[in-house]
Protein backbone atom coordinates (compact mmCIF):
# COMPACT_ATOMS: atom_id res chain seq x y z
CA UNK A 1 0.00 0.00 0.00
CA UNK A 2 1.39 3.41 -0.88
CA UNK A 3 0.33 7.04 -0.94
CA UNK A 4 1.94 10.42 -1.59
CA UNK A 5 1.60 13.20 0.97
CA UNK A 6 2.17 16.91 0.49
CA UNK A 7 5.02 18.54 2.39
CA UNK A 8 2.97 19.93 5.23
CA UNK A 9 2.72 19.03 8.90
CA UNK A 10 -1.02 19.40 8.41
CA UNK A 11 -0.88 16.00 6.64
CA UNK A 12 0.06 14.10 9.80
CA UNK A 13 -3.57 13.25 10.52
CA UNK A 14 -4.00 11.99 6.94
CA UNK A 15 -0.92 9.81 7.43
CA UNK A 16 -2.44 8.35 10.60
CA UNK A 17 -5.60 7.54 8.59
CA UNK A 18 -3.42 5.88 5.94
CA UNK A 19 -1.80 3.75 8.66
CA UNK A 20 -5.25 2.94 10.11
CA UNK A 21 -6.33 1.67 6.71
CA UNK A 22 -3.16 -0.39 6.26
CA UNK A 23 -3.51 -2.08 9.66
CA UNK A 24 -7.22 -2.73 9.06
CA UNK A 25 -6.50 -4.42 5.71
CA UNK A 26 -3.64 -6.61 6.94
CA UNK A 27 -3.40 -9.14 9.73
CA UNK A 28 -0.55 -7.48 11.61
CA UNK A 29 0.00 -7.59 15.35
CA UNK A 30 -1.27 -4.26 16.68
CA UNK A 31 1.68 -4.13 19.10
CA UNK A 32 3.85 -2.65 16.31
CA UNK A 33 1.37 0.12 15.55
CA UNK A 34 2.89 2.58 18.05
CA UNK A 35 6.37 2.01 16.59
CA UNK A 36 5.15 2.56 13.03
CA UNK A 37 3.23 5.72 13.94
CA UNK A 38 6.08 7.27 15.92
CA UNK A 39 8.75 6.45 13.34
CA UNK A 40 6.72 7.57 10.32
CA UNK A 41 5.82 10.81 12.07
CA UNK A 42 9.42 11.54 13.08
CA UNK A 43 10.87 10.81 9.64
CA UNK A 44 8.09 12.69 7.80
CA UNK A 45 8.48 15.75 10.06
CA UNK A 46 12.26 15.72 9.48
CA UNK A 47 11.78 15.55 5.71
CA UNK A 48 9.29 18.43 5.72
CA UNK A 49 11.36 20.53 8.13
CA UNK A 50 14.84 20.04 6.69
CA UNK A 51 14.37 19.21 2.99
CA UNK A 52 13.04 22.66 2.12
CA UNK A 53 14.62 22.90 -1.33
CA UNK A 54 11.87 20.79 -2.91
CA UNK A 55 8.11 20.95 -3.23
CA UNK A 56 7.73 17.30 -4.22
CA UNK A 57 5.34 15.09 -2.28
CA UNK A 58 6.71 12.41 0.04
CA UNK A 59 5.83 8.82 -0.85
CA UNK A 60 5.03 6.46 2.03
CA UNK A 61 4.82 2.72 1.36
CA UNK A 62 3.81 0.03 3.84
CA UNK A 63 3.78 -3.71 3.43
CA UNK A 64 3.53 -6.67 5.76
CA UNK A 65 6.88 -8.17 6.78
CA UNK A 66 7.30 -11.40 8.78
CA UNK A 67 6.03 -10.37 12.23
CA UNK A 68 5.52 -6.69 11.49
CA UNK A 69 5.65 -3.99 8.87
CA UNK A 70 8.16 -2.67 6.35
CA UNK A 71 7.81 1.07 5.82
CA UNK A 72 9.54 3.20 3.19
CA UNK A 73 9.52 6.98 3.00
CA UNK A 74 10.81 8.42 -0.27
CA UNK A 75 11.71 12.10 -0.65
CA UNK A 76 12.35 13.44 -4.15
CA UNK A 77 14.74 16.14 -5.41
CA UNK A 78 16.61 16.52 -2.12
CA UNK A 79 20.15 16.46 -0.76
CA UNK A 80 21.51 13.31 0.89
CA UNK A 81 20.70 12.77 4.57
CA UNK A 82 21.23 9.34 6.03
CA UNK A 83 19.45 9.22 9.41
CA UNK A 84 21.89 6.53 10.54
CA UNK A 85 24.65 9.16 10.40
CA UNK A 86 22.95 11.48 12.91
CA UNK A 87 25.11 12.57 15.83
CA UNK A 88 24.74 10.28 18.84
CA UNK A 89 22.51 11.52 21.64
CA UNK A 90 23.74 11.35 25.22
CA UNK A 91 20.49 10.48 26.95
CA UNK A 92 22.27 10.31 30.30
CA UNK A 93 23.53 13.92 30.18
CA UNK A 94 21.71 16.48 32.32
CA UNK A 95 19.17 18.52 30.34
CA UNK A 96 21.21 21.73 30.63
CA UNK A 97 24.17 19.99 28.94
CA UNK A 98 22.22 18.54 26.01
CA UNK A 99 22.17 20.01 22.54
CA UNK A 100 18.68 20.29 21.03
CA UNK A 101 17.89 17.97 18.15
CA UNK A 102 18.51 14.36 17.26
CA UNK A 103 16.37 12.70 19.91
CA UNK A 104 13.66 11.69 17.43
CA UNK A 105 16.12 9.96 15.11
CA UNK A 106 17.71 8.31 18.15
CA UNK A 107 14.30 6.92 19.16
CA UNK A 108 13.65 5.68 15.63
CA UNK A 109 16.97 3.83 15.55
CA UNK A 110 16.25 2.20 18.93
CA UNK A 111 12.63 1.21 18.19
CA UNK A 112 12.94 -0.43 14.76
CA UNK A 113 14.40 -3.84 13.96
CA UNK A 114 16.38 -2.43 11.05
CA UNK A 115 16.78 0.78 9.10
CA UNK A 116 18.18 1.13 5.60
CA UNK A 117 19.06 4.24 3.61
CA UNK A 118 19.40 4.64 -0.13
CA UNK A 119 20.24 7.80 -2.10
CA UNK A 120 20.28 8.00 -5.87
CA UNK A 121 19.56 10.79 -8.37
CA UNK A 122 18.53 13.25 -5.62
CA UNK A 123 16.03 10.72 -4.26
CA UNK A 124 16.29 9.83 -0.58
CA UNK A 125 14.72 6.58 0.55
CA UNK A 126 14.49 5.45 4.18
CA UNK A 127 13.18 1.95 4.88
CA UNK A 128 12.60 0.52 8.32
CA UNK A 129 11.16 -2.67 9.70
CA UNK A 130 9.03 -2.61 12.82
CA UNK A 131 8.10 -5.90 14.40
CA UNK A 132 7.23 -7.37 17.76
Amino acid sequence: MQQEFGRSLDNLQTIVSFTDQFFAQNDIDDSVRYIVDLCVEELFVNMVTYDTETESDILIEMKPHAHGVEVTLTDFDVMRFDPRDAEPVDIDAPLEQRTPGGLGLYLVSKMVSSIHYEYRNRTSKITFIADR
